[in-house]
């Protein structure tokens, strides 16, 4: 889908640059379709980065989307100029104005705290009760994951030894749901969390199923059964340097990091890190896209009324 974006967003000269098919917003109006209206809550501290990640990968389809960036209106980023965010985000006061076709709320690096001392978490609750009613399809990444099953469920995260870093093989336990349709048996997932959620406490709840787990038995991938909320625990948004960036992060402050798993080759970090998810991540937002948000959401569903 040729994403709709404004011209100036620093984003589009590198995804132009990569073939991605992005539309400014004069040409977007020539074209009279019923374009898809995407709202991407970006709590990550570069949100530059996740900016363009997320836009790499929901590009490139037949189709229009209309992307609203959104900010936290009770937070002050400190990664993020002031300008960038009062010029390409809309406040959260704003998002509730509208109706979505899709939401995607990102990970966020304040996992190890609780949920009620985040700054911005009565304004994200606020955000996804409002989803419920008028979002078809809402992803959830990684934080992003952990807080909705919480938010949603009463699924609490349980804090890890050690941080889960690196490439995780992941196996699939629903291959035929929509969302996996052309998945291989197993394929990869880049992870970097210090905390995680049990299995067994998503299988207790009869509204979610897990479609995916890693290699030590941890969900991946779940779902509820009316397909309006998806959990991804991991970053399949990630570039190929972005484990070996926090990798250097952490070590240049001393603090215990183990080598990513299944990442630099040879387990050598002088070693220049291949990209192993690249196809798995398209494949997972395109199908979200297609069989989640664009087949399911009726035509006039994100006009307000």
């Amino acid at each position: 889908m040729p994403i709709r974006i404004q011209s100036d967003l620093p984003a589009r000269s590198i995804l132009e640059k990569e073939n991605i098919f992005v539309m400014t917003e004069k040409r977007a109006s020539t074209q009279d379709i019923r374009p898809l209206k995407i709202a991407i809550v970006n709590l990550m501290p570069t949100k530059e980065t996740t900016e363009t990640q997320l836009l790499r990968l929901l590009g490139n389809t037949p189709l229009q989307i209309n992307i609203s960036l959104v900010r936290m209106e009770n937070h002050e980023s400190t990664h993020t100029s002031g300008e960038h965010l009062e010029k390409f985000y809309i406040p959260s006061s704003e998002l509730f104005n509208n109706k979505y076709d899709g939401m995607i709320i990102t990970g966020a690096p304040v996992e190890q705290m609780p949920f009620e001392d985040v700054d911005y978490w009565n304004e994200l609750c606020d955000i996804m009760d409002y989803a419920r009613g008028n979002v078809f399809s809402t992803l959830f990444i990684c934080w992003g994951a952990q807080a909705g099953l919480y938010h949603n469920y009463g699924i609490k995260k349980i804090p890890l030894d050690k941080k889960m870093f690196g490439i995780y093989r992941t196996r699939a336990t629903e291959m035929n749901d929509p969302l996996l349709r052309g998945f291989d048996d197993t394929f990869p997932v880049p992870t970097s969390r210090h905390t995680t959620v049990s299995s067994a406490s998503i299988r207790k709840i009869a509204d979610l199923k897990i479609l995916a787990e890693n290699e030590f038995g941890d969900p991946t991938i779940c779902k509820s059964l009316d397909n309006r909320s998806i959990f991804m625990t991991g970053h399949l948004e990630y570039d190929t340097e972005t484990l070996a960036n926090e990798y250097w992060r952490d070590k240049s402050k001393n603090l215990p990091i183990d080598i990513p798993l299944n990442y630099f080759p040879g387990d050598d970090s002088s070693s220049a890190p291949k990209n192993t998810w690249r196809s798995t991540a398209h494949l997972f937002f395109s199908n979200w896209l297609n069989y989640y948000v664009y087949q399911e959401t009726p035509y006039d569903y994100t006009t307000k009324g």
